[in-house]
Order: structure tokens, then sequence, then C-alpha cells
């Protein structure tokens, strides 16, 4: 019998098929000469557990919170990326060697421990060590570098660097009819959850942090409270759940200021590439990350249908070289084979030259320039917002 979680990735499967075609990766769109790799975390326990919670204890949990699980008779949330690496490896032959090589990749993660054991369990799949790599017989593993840097200072891919032109953009949409109306619609929900779960709940975004604690406790086996089953796995509050991933690239300018900083580099990368093919000399560049970090990119790009990306979802961008160079993006959302994603006004191959004119609104300038917050912005745009309001 399948699961409910089954059931929502066939249904997110096959939505996405509408829009691309499965494993259109061969020779005829051209010559595969680099990759980046955008995946999420493996699986792991509650991040912050909520007050009425009867699983809120540490003691019921195999490790503490928010950590990457070890080995478990449900999850193995290390053996997640230690099979993802080795998935990599057999896609990406013709781009990396049997050894590993600072040459053939980079892997960079958010400064958060379960992305950082994800990438090191990843990179034991993707790089086992062989002959002179070998260091100890007992181990069959080798240790490689994973670059970080703490969350306030990364604009890039933790975006948590301080921005304040992006937290005023985000205020204004969260003042919008739009958004105020789909509040107001889902009030009922909010005051449910808020009473029984004992934790204000008043948006998408808290409905998603109550549904993923839910979610895994429920995958743990853990008997949810009665409350739950009015609302839980389905229905309005996995919708909003999986909503909430759009809000924070749901206008271009939101996308522009949130995940342009990492598209603009990604595309840089793709151009300096395909111009020379010692700069960068990696042939493989790896982000380790988190579901929001993947529905931001995809959301940014056009490519996002509303699901809850799960664990080890990964974002695949291609350079392939034809008479031009062309990129090809593709999404493994399970443990299938990756499907490839349609371009907005292109296709499922599309010339590098085209990418930056389709997505130039959201391609930033310095990051400084971009996220100063201007008085006379400020004024100009809620005037603009107030006329707009007026003439309804």
């Amino acid at each position: 019998m399948i699961s409910i979680s089954q059931w929502i990735f066939v249904i997110v499967y096959c939505k996405l098929l509408v829009h691309g075609a499965h494993n259109t990766y061969s020779e005829e769109n051209g010559k595969l000469i680099f990759a980046h790799v955008l995946f999420r975390h493996g699986d792991r326990t509650p991040i912050d557990p909520y007050p009425n919670d009867p699983w809120g204890n540490k003691s019921f949990w195999p490790v503490g919170w928010g950590q990457l699980t070890n080995t478990d008779v449900v999850r193995l949330g290390k053996q997640q990326h230690f099979a993802l690496g080795k998935w990599l490896r057999n896609r990406y032959l013709e781009l990396i060697s049997d050894k590993y090589s600072k040459d053939n990749v980079f892997i960079r993660s958010t400064d958060v421990d379960r992305t950082l054991m994800s990438a090191e369990a990843d990179l034991a799949g993707l790089f086992p060590p062989n002959r002179d790599q070998t260091w100890n017989e007992n181990i069959p593993w080798q240790p490689i570098p994973v670059h970080t840097m703490p969350e306030y200072l990364d604009e890039l891919l933790a975006a948590k660097k301080s921005c304040p032109a992006y937290d005023y953009a985000l205020k204004k949409y969260k003042k919008s009819e739009e958004f105020v109306n789909l509040n107001k619609r889902f009030q009922w929900l909010y005051d449910y959850l808020t009473l029984n779960s004992g934790r204000k709940i008043d948006s998408p975004t808290s409905v998603n942090n109550l549904y993923n604690v839910l979610f895994i406790e429920d995958v743990y086996n853990k008997t949810l409270p009665d409350w739950t089953r009015k609302v839980y796995p389905g229905g309005d509050m996995q919708w909003l759940a999986a909503r909430s991933f759009a809000t924070n690239t749901y206008t271009p300018k939101l996308a522009r200021l949130k995940v342009g900083f990492l598209i603009k580099e990604i595309f840089q990368r793709f151009t300096n590439k395909s111009e020379s093919l010692t700069n960068p000399k990696q042939s493989l560049w790896i982000y380790s990350a988190h579901d929001t970090t993947v529905a931001n990119l995809l959301n940014a790009l056009g490519l996002f249908e509303l699901h809850l990306p799960p664990y080890t979802a990964c974002v695949l961008l291609e350079l392939r070289m034809k008479e031009v160079p062309m990129i090809q993006i593709f999404y493994k959302n399970t443990t299938n084979e990756p499907h490839a994603l349609y371009i907005p006004n292109c296709g499922i191959s599309c010339p590098l030259e085209k990418l930056y004119k389709i997505y130039k609104d959201i391609i930033p300038g310095d990051f400084e320039d971009e996220c100063r917050l201007s008085i006379l912005a400020m004024t100009y745009e809620d005037a603009e917002i107030n006329a707009s309001m007026d003439s309804k």
C-alpha cells in the first residue's frame, strides 16, 4: 500500500514532468564540461518541538535537535547522502577522476552541523579512497575539505547576511493584499494550530515549521496527538506548508536579493568555464544547504512547483558545449533519476546568453549597493502602493 508521503512524491513528480523531460542529458545536447550541484541535507531530528509536543524531550531522539541522523530502522541521514554521493560519481564520471583532487571539485556548505555532515557523507560516497589515497586499511574513507563561512556573513548560500533592502521588501510583500488575504483564508487553521500546539501560528512559515515537526515524528513512528488528525498529513496544512517555500522569493525583487547573488555566481562560473576550461579549474561545484535553499533557487528561476523538498533533494545545473554554451537544469527530488526542467521561454536546453536575458531582473549588482535601504526609495515605493490601493 502506498503511503501518503509516497503519494506526495508521485504527484510532484508527475507535475514536474509536464514541464520537462525525463533523463534528457545525452550527447546530442552537447558535451558536458561543468556542473553545479545544490542539495538539501539528509534526514534529521526536529529542530524546535512545539510547547505541547509529547515527544519534545531529547531523550526520545537518537541525536540532538536538528542533527543529521546516524543509523536507525526508519531513516539513515548519513546513509542517504553516502548513496547520493555514489550516484553523483556515476553521473559525472566524465567530469571527475576516480581519485579526489581539489582540481576536480569544490564543496561549499552552509555553516550548520547537518549540512556540513551531509557534505562529508556525500563526499565519502563520491570519492572513496583508492590506491595511494588509502591512508588506513581499516577506514574506507578519506578527509576532503568542505568550505563554509559564518551564516551572518554569508550572502551567497545561507543568504543570512544582513540585507535591509530585502527585509523591507519582505515586510512590504507581507502587507500586500494577496498575502493578507492568504492569511485571512487560513485564519481558522492558525487558530486551531495555536490552540493545540501551544505556539503562536500566524503565517505559512510557522505552519511549515510545525508541519515539519509532525512529519519527522510520524516518520519515526511516534504516535501523534489526536488533534493532528484533523489537519495532518494532507489538506490545507500541507498545502500551506508547501506555500511557505515560495514566500521568500515571491517577487522578482525578493528573488533578486535572497538568491540572486547565488544565481549570479553560478551564471558567471558558467561563462568563465565556457571561455576557458581552466577557469575555474574544477569541473564540479557542490553546494550543501537546506530545503529553503532548494526552493528559493527553483522559485527564483520560475521552476518551482509547490511541494516540500525532501531530504537530499538535488538541483543539477549543467553546462554543455555545442555551437554555443548550453545550460540544462535537472531536479532530483526522490531516489529516482532526475528530470529536466523546462526553462521559461527557452526549453530544456537553453543557450547561456539567453539565460542571462531571461533572468536579468533577478541578477543583482554589488551586495552592499543592492542591500542599502534608501529612505527616498522607501517613500517612493510606499507612494506607489498607496496609489495602487486607492485606484481599486
